[in-house]
């Protein structure tokens, strides 16, 4: 009995949590790509070149494994193959557990994205996450053998087929447009100026000793009561942080142009870098730039001064440019180029430049 009642926990349990952190994944397989990026370049620089090598690939194997976890989950649930499903499962886990535990310890990757940008994790806290986890996965691998499926073979084939069609179609229309849920404070409807501010004023505690006995408190105590000062905390350190904080705009003659950017209705033209090469598209964009009304158009990028100069000549894109951090600028929009208009620091519209907006849809929306 109470291996039945552990089995069931388990197969929930563990394809539950792999279903939903696939789908918040498959979500937005480029934010899984730039994760994986940041990967490979780790372990370039610390097992090998040959690393280097899968940096391109990134994408495609970012969405190999987000559409594996979705089915894996599925699989578990019910029983589907249980000897192949678990061996592979057991053998991500074990990965996955030694390169949080990889990350943690030596503090190489600040955020695993097991969750996405839906549930940020610390590396340690990722690390533990996934040894709970391989508990129950390693007694779902032990009694592999002894499940029977929950369903015949046919309709078990035809449910892991769908699911991963499912996925494969799901992700796919997220890259070629956009996130259907945006998890990041960029997002429709947030004010980026109000973003970059902590919600909450930091709260310290410190720690001092007395005459060999270990105090905490919340004041500073003095050193002419006896008190020494040892080491301090912050107890609410997610709060007395700002969900930005990384946000400046810089013009080319060096100057911060951040708050320009928060004044009036602005069209913000993300450009990661100038290898964008559509022209079709680059002539949509300057057909709605010209036909604004209101509306100061302003390019961010992260492109070389010469550079960009080179790419907006060749496309005429007679926009005003200014340098914004390549790590900003794709956690603003996962598009290069993305669009997003902003009316007094307020994000009103986000679009992948497979959607680019009419100049009569964006003035209408700016007001």
């Amino acid at each position: 009995m109470f291996k039945k009642v552990i089995d069931i926990f388990s197969r929930v349990f563990v394809g539950g949590l792999f279903i939903f952190s696939g789908l918040i994944k498959i979500n937005d397989p480029i934010g899984t790509k730039i994760k994986l990026e940041e990967y490979f370049e780790v372990f370039a620089t610390d097992f090998g070149l040959l690393f280097e090598f899968f940096i391109p690939f990134a994408l495609p194997i970012g969405m190999f494994l987000i559409i594996l976890e979705v089915v894996l989950g599925i699989a578990v649930l019910i029983n589907y193959k249980m000897k192949w499903s678990m061996s592979i499962m057991l053998s991500l886990m074990v990965f996955f557990t030694f390169l949080t535990f990889y990350s943690a310890y030596f503090n190489k990757v600040t955020d695993c994205g097991c969750f996405g940008d839906a549930i940020p994790l610390t590396p340690w806290q990722s690390f533990y996450k996934d040894v709970i986890l391989m508990v129950f996965v390693a007694h779902l691998f032990w009694y592999r053998r002894s499940y029977v499926p929950t369903l015949r073979t046919r309709p078990g084939h035809t449910i892991i087929g769908v699911t991963a069609l499912l996925s494969l179609i799901i992700g796919i229309t997220a890259i070629r447009h956009l996130p259907f849920i945006d998890f990041r404070p960029y997002k429709i409807g947030n004010s980026i100026p109000q973003k970059m501010i902590p919600e909450e004023s930091p709260i310290l505690e410190y720690t001092f000793e007395k005459e060999g006995e270990t105090t905490t408190s919340l004041v500073y105590l003095m050193p002419a009561e006896g008190y020494t000062y040892v080491s301090s905390r912050i107890l609410n350190e997610k709060a007395s942080t700002a969900k930005i904080t990384d946000y400046q705009v810089v013009g080319i003659d060096g100057n911060d142009y951040t708050e320009e950017t928060f004044t009036g209705a602005k069209l913000l033209l993300i450009f990661y870098d100038d290898s964008f090469s559509d022209s079709e598209k680059m002539n949509a964009l300057n057909t709605s730039i010209d036909n604004l009304n209101g509306i100061e158009p302003m390019v961010l990028t992260s492109s070389g001064e010469a550079a960009f100069e080179a790419f907006r000549h060749e496309y005429q894109l007679v926009v005003p440019y200014y340098f914004t951090d390549a790590t900003v600028l794709k956690a603003m929009i996962r598009s290069n180029p993305g669009i997003i208009l902003v009316k007094n620091g307020v994000v009103l519209g986000k679009w992948h430049h497979n959607d680019i907006p009419t100049a009569d849809e964006l003035n209408e929306l700016a007001g």
